[in-house]
């Protein structure tokens, strides 16, 4: 009862409830908006000059062929290759895509996180003189990445957000909680 009372009367005590509830209310915050991501990519057709593919996840790299095999966009950056890949190991059926030119692939081998991607893609994107970019992951991934690449990105380059579904349309709560939480780690360095 004696430790009780003083904890009570102890300021670093008060003090550290009130820094656990702040982190608390901003990890419950960052849960809820990556679990808002929306898929609009199913409403419109989207376009732009170029496509940012971010490595990771199923179907995220073969949607970046279908937008560059149906000319949605002009080129394709893949971000987060591994160093040794090649363009055909990573898209076994390009054959089947017709007429797609390799010189409108690039392939990012240097990154390896989220933060990464921005970082190495800005560069690609800049050379290659896109205007506007598809920032092409999954629907879970998309809230993260799309505030990186917008802290990194200038202004005059505009992002729209091209999400997938990369497995079940509904993520589980381990899958979103620690999405949140790598989330809530990035919102207090890199955006």
């Amino acid at each position: 009862m004696r430790i009780a009372k003083s904890l009570l009367k102890s300021r670093s005590f008060w003090a550290l409830l009130l820094l656990s509830g702040v982190v608390l209310y901003r990890f419950v915050d960052e849960y809820h908006k990556v679990q808002g991501e929306k898929i609009q990519s199913w409403i419109k057709t989207p376009t732009a000059d170029c496509a940012v593919v971010l490595t990771g996840g199923a179907g995220r790299v073969r949607e970046g062929f279908d937008l560059l095999a149906n000319q949605n966009v002009k080129k394709l950056v893949i971000s987060g290759v591994y160093s040794n890949a090649r363009l055909r190991e990573i898209m076994p059926v390009w054959p089947f895509y017709g007429s797609l030119s390799e010189n409108d692939v690039v392939l990012d081998r240097r990154s390896e996180t989220t933060y990464g991607n921005a970082q190495q893609s800005l560069p690609i994107v800049e050379a290659l003189k896109c205007r506007d970019i598809l920032l092409v992951t999954s629907r879970l991934h998309m809230y993260r990445s799309y505030r990186t690449f917008r802290a990194t990105f200038p202004e005059n380059i505009y992002i729209e957000k091209h999400a997938i579904i990369g497995g079940r349309f509904e993520s589980s709560v381990w899958e979103s909680g620690f999405e949140a939480l790598k989330s809530f780690f990035y919102s207090l360095w890199a955006y």
